[in-house]
C-alpha cells in the first residue's frame, strides 16, 4: 500500500509517499480502509522534528474517516490474528463506515495512508450527514476542543471565556461547544471572521487586544502565550492546546495545555452533535495522496480556511 511518511525533517520537501506493507489489527484493534484523512499543523510540526524521531521513518496523519476492513481477533493464549469477512473488535465489524483519532506524533505509519490499524476504542460511527472528505476533519479537532473545555470547566450562567483563534478548527469547535453550553464566550480573531465567529455562538468578538478585559479562562488555540494569559483574571485558569508549551503560571492563574486523547465515545458524541447540525466541518481543499507534498506546502503558505484533506 501507500503511506506518507517523512524519513529525515524538513520543508515540504521532506514529505514522501513510500509503497509498504498493509498492516495488520491486533488484539481490540480495527484495520480502516482510508477514504479521506485531514492535513493538520501537527503533522507539519511532526515533518519539522518538533516532536523528536531522528532517524525513525515516521508516518504522517491523525484523522481519518473510512470503512473497517478487518478487525482484530484473539484466538488460544497469546495467538492474535485478524478477520477479514467477519467478525468485531468490541462493537466493530467489517462493512461499518467510522472515524477515528490514530494518536501519536511519532509512529511508523499515520492515517495519511490506504490502510492504518487503530485501537477500537478510539473509533466512532461516520456522520450521515457529510461524505468522509467532511467526516475526516472533525477527530482531532472537536476532541481537542471539548477535552480543553473540560480542563477549563467553565460554568454555566458564570464564567466568562475568551478562545484565541477563533476561527480557526479548534477555535471554532471550541466557540460552538462552549456556547451551547451556556458560556459566556469572546472570540478572538483576525478582521473578516468577525461574521462566521458570531455564527458560532461568541457573544463577543474582537480583533484587537483585549487586555482591559479579564476573563475568567482563556483557551489559547492561538497559541499567543504570554499575551492570552494576561488576559485572564488573578486565579482564573488558561490551557494551551500544545503540551508543555504553556507560560508559566502567575498572579495564581492555573496554566496548562491539552493533550488530546483518542476516545472512541466521545467523539460518537461529536458525531451526532455534527448531525443534528450543532457542529459544521470546514473543507479548504483536496489533494490525491501523492500529492501530500504539495498539500503540505499549501499549509506552510498560511490563510488556509478550514482543512486540507488528503484522498488515497
Amino acid at each position: 500500500m501507500r503511506a506518507v511518511v517523512v524519513n529525515s525533517f524538513g520543508g515540504p520537501e521532506a514529505v514522501e509517499v513510500v509503497e509498504t506493507e498493509v498492516p495488520r489489527p491486533g488484539a481490540r484493534q480495527v484495520r480502516i480502509k482510508v477514504a479521506a484523512a485531514s492535513l493538520n499543523p501537527v503533522d507539519a510540526g511532526v515533518r519539522a522534528g518538533v516532536f523528536g524521531g531522528a532517524g525513525e521513518r515516521i508516518g504522517l496523519g491523525w484523522d481519518v474517516a473510512g470503512t473497517v476492513d478487518a478487525v482484530g481477533a484473539v484466538g488460544a493464549v497469546g495467538a492474535v490474528g485478524a478477520v477479514d469477512a467477519a467478525g468485531a473488535a468490541g462493537a466493530w465489524s467489517v462493512g461499518d463506515e467510522v472515524v477515528a483519532l490514530h494518536y501519536g506524533a511519532v509512529k511508523p505509519l499515520g492515517t495519511h495512508a490506504e490502510y492504518v490499524v487503530v485501537d477500537a476504542d478510539a473509533v466512532a460511527p461516520a456522520p450521515a450527514t457529510v461524505d468522509a472528505v467532511h467526516a475526516a476533519t472533525l477527530p482531532l479537532n472537536a476532541l481537542t476542543a471539548a477535552q480543553a473545555l473540560d480542563r477549563l470547566e467553565p460554568a454555566p450562567g458564570r464564567s466568562s471565556l475568551l478562545v484565541t483563534g477563533a476561527a480557526g478548527a479548534v477555535g471554532g469547535y471550541a466557540v460552538r461547544l462552549a456556547a451551547r453550553r451556556g458560556i459566556a464566550v469572546t472570540g478572538l480573531a483576525r478582521e473578516g471572521d468577525e461574521e462566521f465567529v458570531r455564527s458560532l455562538g461568541a457573544r463577543h468578538v474582537t480583533s484587537d487586544a483585549v487586555a482591559d478585559r479579564e476573563f475568567d479562562a482563556v483557551l489559547d488555540a492561538a497559541v499567543l502565550g504570554e499575551p492570552a494569559l494576561a488576559w485572564v483574571r488573578d486565579g482564573g485558569r488558561y490551557i494551551g492546546v500544545i503540551p508543555h508549551a504553556e507560560p508559566a503560571s502567575v498572579r495564581g492563574v492555573e496554566t496548562g495545555a491539552v493533550e488530546v486523547s483518542a476516545d472512541g465515545a466521545r467523539l460518537a458524541e461529536l458525531v451526532r452533535l455534527l448531525d443534528e447540525g450543532v457542529l459544521t466541518t470546514r473543507v479548504a481543499e483536496t489533494y490525491a495522496l501523492e500529492d501530500a507534498a504539495k498539500a503540505h506546502a499549501r499549509l506552510d503558505e498560511g490563510g488556509v480556511r478550514g482543512r486540507l484533506v488528503l484522498v488515497p
